[in-house]
């Protein structure tokens, strides 16, 4: 996968300098997934009331919505500290069982990609999440004793980007479960109006709304358009960004008018081209674009979903009417 794109299902280095300047710190600076927010607002300030540690949390939808982001600020509004970790960082049950240990009374405990735990580590969850206590073998053979260690309590905060992807006893042991959705025009702008102030960069309204509209609904692409445009008005504009500069600056990364970029469109065409609108199967797809079959279900699929522009069936995806009228193609009569 080419580094230099936009729209890409890991963060680059870019994105978390970015994000580490960006990051808002309180529910209220948050903005967008209003429901999410004012539910996460009622059980932090009633387990707050109780003395408790909140509720496990599990985040999932699509990356870069600010699952990261929204767990770093449980922990602010908690008054708690945060342990960041991911997935396949954690390779052994050693390794959590250390992490668990050293937290805290009431902390935070972070894990993104948590899909990605293998089984033995995940094992190790289940006491501690339930029971605040590590359960622990001392000894081989005949000899050997059952031992459980009690650890202070915490909150544990998972995020995933496949939910589906999680074994039903680890999802079963969340008592807040929160989907965070694709955001709308009217946040995009408001986080893109955001930033611009904290990075200083002077944008029209009519800019602001022309990078709203190409993100995609998601954020951090937003924040890394807005930079990227940012670059463009320097170099041709005298630093200011309006309308025109920020389409022009659009135009030259090859993200369109609805947000797709080159491989979004090359997707669209190997499935109306090559395929006759499909069905095409996912290996299919991922072969013949060169990306990843992940990236495409995780990355592509859901906003080109979103937009009606493909449909997935038992025997693959299949191009909709809007993807041909996108590409300037004519829709055959039995395309919906």
């Amino acid at each position: 996968m080419d580094n230099n794109r936009f729209i890409t299902s890991g963060k680059t280095l870019t994105d978390l300098e970015i994000e580490n300047n960006l990051r808002p710190l309180s529910i209220d600076e948050y903005i967008g997934q209003d429901k999410i927010k004012s539910n996460i607002n009622v059980y932090i300030q009633a387990a707050k009331k109780r003395k408790e540690p909140l509720d496990h949390v599990l985040l999932y939808g699509p990356p870069g919505l600010g699952k990261t982001t929204l767990s770093h600020i449980i922990a602010n509004e908690l008054g708690s500290q945060i342990k960041v970790t991911s997935g396949p960082v954690i390779e052994h049950a050693a390794d959590l069982a250390a992490i668990l240990t050293n937290l805290g009374k009431n902390d935070v405990l972070f894990i993104d990609e948590i899909h990605r735990l293998n089984k033995t580590v995940e094992e190790i969850l289940y006491p501690a999440m339930e029971d605040f206590a590590l359960d622990f073998v001392v000894g081989k053979g005949p000899s050997a004793k059952s031992m459980r260690l009690k650890i202070q309590p915490f909150t544990l905060i998972g995020a995933t980007t496949r939910a589906g992807m999680l074994t039903n006893p680890l999802r079963d042991r969340f008592g807040v479960i929160c989907r965070l959705e694709l955001y709308n025009e009217n946040d995009l702008q408001q986080i893109v109006e955001r930033s611009a102030k904290i990075l200083g960069i002077d944008i029209s309204p009519e800019a602001r709304l022309e990078i709203a509209k190409r993100s995609r609904g998601t954020p951090r692409i937003a924040n890394r358009i807005l930079k990227r445009v940012r670059d463009f008005a320097e170099v041709y504009s005298n630093g200011k960004v309006d309308l025109n500069s920020a389409k022009n600056a659009l135009n030259m990364l090859e993200i369109d008018e609805k947000g797709l970029d080159q491989i979004d469109r090359k997707i669209l065409e190997n499935i109306i081209e090559k395929f006759g609108g499909g069905p095409v199967g996912l290996d299919t797809l991922s072969a013949i674009s060169g990306e990843d079959s992940v990236t495409i279900e995780d990355v592509y699929e859901p906003y080109l979903l979103q937009l009606g522009y493909i449909a997935r069936t038992p025997r693959g995806r299949i191009a909709m009417r809007g993807a041909y009228e996108h590409l300037g193609k004519t829709p055959p009569d039995d395309v919906n």
